[in-house]
């Protein structure tokens, strides 16, 4: 009974081929992820912010919003005075480019 028995070295030089490409690719992840968190540290900092004064955020809104509520004409007013503020805005910025 004979055996054919092929050398192991080109199976073991694909494995170590394939185990130094996974590390590789862990070394990219974990630089991608250090950008990803420095690109974003501005962003989750504002967060941070806005969630330390959540709670009178949260008053101020509700007291803004049955203020408005009563009268909601003051509503309407404040709506179309902020769309045309907007549209100033936009036309100022194209105008100086």
């Amino acid at each position: 009974m004979t055996t054919d028995r092929r050398p192991r070295t080109p199976r073991a030089a694909t494995k170590a081929e394939l185990e130094a490409r996974i590390e590789q690719q862990r070394v990219d992840i974990l630089v991608a992820g250090s950008r990803w968190r420095s690109a974003t540290r501005p962003i989750d900092d504002g967060w941070r912010t806005l969630m330390r004064f959540k709670a009178p955020l949260y008053a101020a809104g509700g007291l803004l919003l049955f203020r408005l509520g009563r009268h909601p004409g003051r509503l309407l007013r404040l709506g179309r005075r902020a769309t045309a503020g907007a549209l100033v805005v936009n036309r100022v910025r194209r105008l100086l480019r």
